[in-house]
């Protein structure tokens, strides 16, 4: 039912190209508080305009940088309502969740079990190999973390959820025959998504099987708990934790984190191994905590369009009856 509630007579693709034009847009003036800062500064420091992603990220301290960076999602997330409101008609509820609201026990109990592995996952590979780690704390700088990070990191994680397991994953539902569709482009757009990050210069290519992995795993999840409440919980604990335990001078962000990873970064098997053994298990707890079934029909089966469009056909003849 998740995919079929944007599934509407005027909900034609080409709205939801539109749609996304018009999300990118926001997103790109969500970065000019970013891009004046940085001009201001390199003005008053006589310096010429950084003209890498690279050199824009060190300009200022790591946590205003990571705010301002985060600030174009306030603006994403805010177009990404007004487009389901008042260009698709829809509430906003209705790209959330097919329940009657938003069950935040299960982004809680997502949030917390990611949480849990993140961080012991975390404290094995310092304890397996300590070398590769710098102790990174700094009290101040690391309290100004935390609260940037909790306002804004579960902004950015709830912006790119509403954008591809929301937004776009009911859009493709408009355009396909079978769930199994949106599933599959929004992973692959979510994987691409991250092509241009430093992590793939380092790593290799094979790193964009973890992005795309975790793009099926969010997918998945939304389509068998028929809402995104599961993948809302995992990513914000996936970026929010990530973040204030270790960073590296290598990756999209640098941040006062507890651990610096310092190794000479390289991807083999630990990148696919949270995609073909991790991931399941996860799936596995979540199946068995809130009793999913019919996986094939959930993951691969038709989109029930005449039934919804019939409805609407109804309901708005009905309406039109009551007018007149």
């Amino acid at each position: 039912m998740f995919i079929e509630q944007g599934v509407q007579l005027e909900n034609k693709f080409w709205k939801y190209i539109i749609g996304s034009l018009v999300i990118i847009l926001a997103s790109t003036l969500g970065q000019i508080p970013l891009m004046v800062a940085v001009f201001l500064k390199s003005l008053s420091d006589g310096k010429n305009i950084p003209t890498s992603s690279e050199d824009l990220m060190k300009v200022f301290d790591s946590n205003l940088t990571l705010f301002l960076v985060l600030v174009s999602f306030v603006f994403a997330l805010a177009s990404v309502y007004y487009v389901v409101r008042y260009f698709h008609n829809q509430s906003f509820i209705s790209i959330t969740t097919s329940r009657k609201k938003v069950d935040w026990n299960r982004i809680l109990f997502s949030f917390s079990i990611w949480t849990f592995f993140t961080i012991a996952s975390t404290v094995g590979f310092y304890l397996f190999s300590p070398e590769s780690f710098a102790i990174n704390f700094k009290p101040i700088p690391f309290l100004i973390l935390v609260v940037i990070a909790i306002v804004m990191i579960p902004i950015q994680t709830s912006t790119e959820e509403y954008v591809f397991r929301g937004y776009l994953m009911q859009g493709f539902g408009n355009l396909a025959l079978n769930k199994w569709f949106p599933l599959v482009m929004t992973s692959l757009i979510f994987g691409g998504m991250h092509l241009f990050n430093p992590e793939v210069e380092k790593l290799g290519y094979i790193i964009m099987v973890y992005y795309i992995g975790t793009g099926f795993l969010l997918g998945i999840m939304t389509l068998m708990d028929e809402g995104m409440e599961l993948s809302l919980g995992f990513h914000a604990a996936n970026n929010l934790i990530g973040a204030l335990l270790v960073t590296a001078d290598w990756s999209v962000f640098q941040t006062n984190s507890i651990l610096k990873d310092i190794s000479e970064p390289s991807a083999g098997f630990d990148v696919i191994l949270p995609v073909i053994i991790i991931y399941p298990l996860l799936l596995y707890i979540f199946s068995k905590k809130y009793n999913w079934t019919n996986w094939i029909e959930k993951l691969t089966g038709k989109i029930e369009y005449s039934n919804l469009k019939l409805t609407n056909t109804i309901n708005e003849i009905n309406h039109d009856t009551n007018l007149s």
